[in-house]
């Protein structure tokens, strides 16, 4: 797509850094290129007059409330002040506002457990993000914020389990994938409704691509989206608006209130398939590198994230480990921000020498040794790594001439052979990947050489499929009968949207596929398209 400079206009203070740096000085320093950029909209810097909360006269929850990243006896709490979510400045003027929060052990907030005051920065577009400390493990919660004489939704969460706790059972579930345009998210309503102890979003929050008036496959037959909406995100503005149209969304708001989640992002949040500083589109990597400094402040400023993930200019450090007691070590990964870039011009290719380059990665050298130290001293049941894309061997066709997606695991075969050598010689026995992107539903075991169906199994996948992405689907895709002959290790493979829910317990764990039968029309029922198990101890996945 070819960008009007004059619709898509960066901060004069970005463009004036990466100018006065240089392309090849910028893209050697990228952080700090990008930090100085932002840094005189941090708050502190600007000095923002104060808005007195009582003076606000309309809602400003209109965005609602969520926590992420629960620890033992620790949760991040968030919310956005936003009266107008659908203009640039959310309704409020550029002034810092107190808002008061308090966190209790009941839903009438009758026994309240922690309470205190935190500053929305219009710098931060009028977000905070609450480390709240001091709690009790593994226990529910609930919260709420107010601002003035405005109290917010009130949100429940749960604080993980000790570290040594020994845990008989954890409930997630995991999503991924909602194109705002092509649907509803009726899946969230169901899954608010569902008895979990966490959810992993594994990526594509938001996309890029315009939203037309009326919102697209919605088909809005009662409102007009603002015209702004109706193009690509590039600029701070763009990023900050698509998200306000999102969480505006009231099946999102109430899957977020209802749940704590834990997120890791794709590649849509910023722009499609891009790989690194590499963008999709031919624009300078400097110019991308704006681009991606606005995505990933507006994607920390939407978000319960914790202050380490706060970005720093072009770069975030969203790779990170959770601990559930015993039973569980979740290694969430970042596929998309250290990456090679994609072999062979991208999209479904014969595999080659190019693909196969030992050089190449998905994680980045730094991320990897990370990922497989920390395999070495886990003493979790389960070893989860909730990330991006296709982890497993995926052959679209079942003959020698096969082709695989160039932006998976596929398209980076030493790196994958890497992990998985790596968590054999850790001596991991029951580790499970969580993947989004592909906007179907997949169960895979994973193999020790994909290429020969009597290799040993070593782990399995369990695939998300979208929200919303994709449209309604289909139970069976056109391609079902190729992939299914071509992959002995794929389990199950459905189009429809929804979510996984995963059980792990001691002995094993348990996946159930919720569908919906539509999203361009709101209201579906949710289904449970096939379920499935996997000893602890002895991996591959069965029927349940």
């Amino acid at each position: 797509m070819t960008h009007s400079p004059n619709r898509h206009a960066h901060a004069p203070e970005l463009r004036a850094a990466a100018q006065h740096l240089g392309r090849r000085r910028f893209l050697t320093v990228t952080g700090a290129a990008a930090a100085l950029a932002f840094a005189v909209n941090l708050p502190g810097t600007a000095h923002a007059a104060e808005l007195d909360a009582k003076k606000i006269t309309e809602d400003p929850f209109t965005l609602g409330v969520a926590s992420g990243d629960p620890q033992p006896g620790s949760v991040t709490l968030w919310t956005r002040l936003a009266t107008r979510p659908y203009e640039p400045d959310s309704g409020l003027p550029r002034a810092r506002v107190q808002l008061r929060w308090e966190l209790a052990h009941d839903a009438r907030f009758t026994r309240v457990a922690r309470r205190g005051s935190v500053t929305a920065h219009p710098e931060f577009h009028h977000s905070v993000h609450v480390d709240v400390t001091g709690l009790d493990n593994d226990r529910p919660y609930f919260y709420r914020f107010r601002a003035g004489s405005w109290i917010s939704p009130a949100g429940r969460t749960r604080t993980a389990p000790a570290r040594n706790a020994r845990i008989s059972e954890l409930r997630l579930g995991a999503v991924s994938c909602q194109a705002y345009h092509d649907g509803y998210f009726t899946a969230y309503k169901h899954l608010a409704e569902e008895d979990l102890d966490a959810v992993f979003h594994l990526g594509d929050y938001l996309y890029e691509y315009a939203v037309n008036a009326v919102g697209g496959a919605r088909n809005y037959p009662d409102r007009v989206l603002p015209a702004h909406f109706n193009r690509e995100t590039v600029t701070l503005e763009d990023y900050r608006l698509r998200y306000g149209l999102y969480k505006s969304d009231p099946d999102l708001r109430a899957a977020h209130a209802a749940h704590a989640f834990i997120l890791t992002w794709d590649d849509h949040e910023t722009e499609n398939n891009y790989a690194g500083d590499i963008p999709e589109n031919g624009v300078p990597p400097e110019e991308f590198l704006l681009r991606r400094a606005a995505a990933y402040r507006a994607y920390w400023e939407n978000q319960p994230l914790r202050r380490p993930q706060r970005p720093a200019g072009a770069d975030m450090h969203l790779y990170r480990r959770l601990h559930f007691g015993r039973l569980a070590q979740f290694d969430i990964l970042d596929t998309r921000q250290y990456r090679s870039d994609q072999a062979y011009g991208d999209g479904w290719k014969v595999p080659g020498p190019e693909s196969q380059d030992p050089a190449r990665t998905l994680t980045g050298a730094t991320q990897e040794r990370w990922l497989l130290s920390g395999w070495k001293s886990s003493r979790a049941r389960w070893n989860v790594v909730p990330q991006q894309v296709t982890f497993a061997q995926r052959r679209d066709v079942p003959t020698a001439a096969y082709k695989v997606s160039m932006d998976a695991w596929d398209g980076y075969s030493a790196s994958r052979d890497r992990v998985l050598a790596g968590a054999e010689a850790a001596g991991i026995e029951n580790l499970m990947v969580l993947t989004g992107d592909v906007h179907v539903g997949y169960a895979f075991d994973l193999k020790r050489d994909f290429n020969d169906p009597a290799s040993p199994t070593v782990g399995t996948e369990l695939v998300a499929t979208s929200i919303s992405s994709g449209k309604d689907g289909a139970d069976k895709p056109g391609n079902w009968d190729n992939l299914t002959k071509a992959n002995p290790h794929m389990k199950f493979y459905n189009g429809r949207r929804g979510y996984v829910n995963i059980t792990l317990g001691e002995q094993q764990a348990r996946a159930d596929f919720r569908t919906v039968s539509a999203v361009t029309t709101p209201g579906a029922p949710i289904t449970t398209a096939a379920s499935f198990v996997t000893e602890a101890g002895s991996p591959g996945l069965k029927p349940a």
